[in-house]
């Protein structure tokens, strides 16, 4: 399987579980059962035209993409980078005044915020979106908060999915990813670890479990002192969730052992418990994952990305992609990631990299251009 296959899993995967989960989200496991019936939810719910939503989840994931993508692109052709998550805040603070603003106001930041899915208002992090609000982000040196709310988690996918070598470095880029708008030590670990998780499945082709246990490693190793404790703490919801996975726990009775879901935590270590019990099987690992009364939409979608991860997009039944909400866009999205930056400052031109990741006004390029159809079926060729 190639890495683009695995890549293509992995944020499909994400929305996918995030989409089915979504309108479970909070109810309880009697009002579940009430609506879909015994088995729960086990496809989308689609709305009045027919698609599975995304929520902020996947929008906020995708916008880390994006970023990760515009600041690589800014490095090869000027030579010069701030460390990348600090590139992020424009991403989110242009999503969120999309929330609370008329659209033709907003500035282009990210080219995947001209599709109005990218931003529609669903599953709102309160604690990102107060931190949004203030227009003042935070650090790992000065937190603006002490949430440790699993908002900030999937916003850590694309870091694995874009870098491998160097484990120190995807836990710390998560984490202070995670700092932008949680402050709690536990949300930027439990970021680091689903990020450099995603990273050893997509780049080693690890199994699920071997990623886990090489993640708990790293963690020992790579923290200072100062946050053994905090450490530690993930390691006990961590732990028990690979324990559970094997055992002969009922689905529920293993998830409610562990919490959930609402801190990042919780939900990183049922979404390894889901992934763990269907490694092979991304709807049941979903299922699985969306089917409590808890944080049912960032549970599935932490599953679903890590079997999405670990089998690919060719094995991701159609039933969950061809109904997906901007499948079109998370495809192309996922695309650019596997190829990175193709330019470089004294190199060719790429016109629709450089719309999408130096202009950020590709969807708007690419309606008014006539020639832009064929720039990026030209573009197309070059990359098979």
């Amino acid at each position: 399987m190639d890495r683009r296959d695995r890549i293509r899993g992995a944020m499909i995967g994400c929305a996918a579980g995030d989409a089915l989960g979504y309108p479970v989200e909070r109810l309880s496991e009697t009002a579940i059962a009430e609506r879909y019936g015994l088995r729960g939810i086990t496809d989308y719910d689609l709305d009045e035209n027919g698609t599975a939503r995304i929520t902020a989840d996947t929008q906020l994931m995708l916008l880390s993409a994006n970023g990760i993508l515009f600041a690589h692109t800014r490095g090869a052709l000027r030579g010069i980078m701030a460390p990348v998550y600090q590139y992020f805040d424009a991403f989110y603070f242009d999503w969120y005044r999309v929330q609370t603003t008329e659209r033709a106001s907003r500035s282009r930041v990210g080219w995947i915020s001209a599709y109005p899915s990218s931003s529609a208002q669903r599953a709102l992090s309160p604690t990102s979106m107060k931190v949004f609000s203030s227009d003042k982000f935070g650090s790992m040196d000065e937190p603006v908060n002490d949430s440790k709310g699993s908002g900030c988690l999937l916003r850590a996918v694309p870091i694995g999915l874009s870098y491998s070598d160097d484990p120190a470095y995807i836990l710390d880029l998560a984490a202070n990813t995670a700092a932008l708008t949680h402050g709690h030590k536990l949300a930027w670990i439990s970021s680091g670890a689903l990020a450099l998780i995603i990273s050893l499945i997509i780049h080693q082709e690890l199994s699920i479990t071997e990623a886990v246990n090489q993640t708990l490693k790293a963690l020992e190793e790579t923290f200072p002192d100062s946050r053994t404790t905090v450490v530690y703490e993930l390691l006990r919801s961590i732990r028990p969730a690979v324990s559970l996975a094997s055992s002969a726990s009922s689905d529920l009775d293993a998830i409610h052992s562990l919490g959930e879901g609402w801190v990042a935590e919780e939900a990183l270590a049922i979404g390894l418990l889901c992934a763990l019990r269907h490694e092979n099987d991304i709807a049941g690992a979903m299922t699985f994952a969306a089917n409590h009364g808890g944080n049912s939409n960032t549970t599935a979608a932490i599953a679903g990305m890590l079997v999405g991860a670990r089998i690919g997009f060719s094995a991701i039944p159609d039933r969950f992609v061809d109904r997906l909400e901007l499948v079109d866009v998370i495809l192309e999205l996922a695309d650019d990631v596997t190829t990175d930056c193709p330019m470089s400052d004294w190199g060719p031109s790429n016109p629709v990299w450089e719309h999408k990741y130096t202009y950020c006004d590709y969807a708007y390029w690419r309606r008014r251009t006539p020639e832009a159809e064929e720039d990026k079926e030209g573009e197309a060729k070059q990359t098979d």
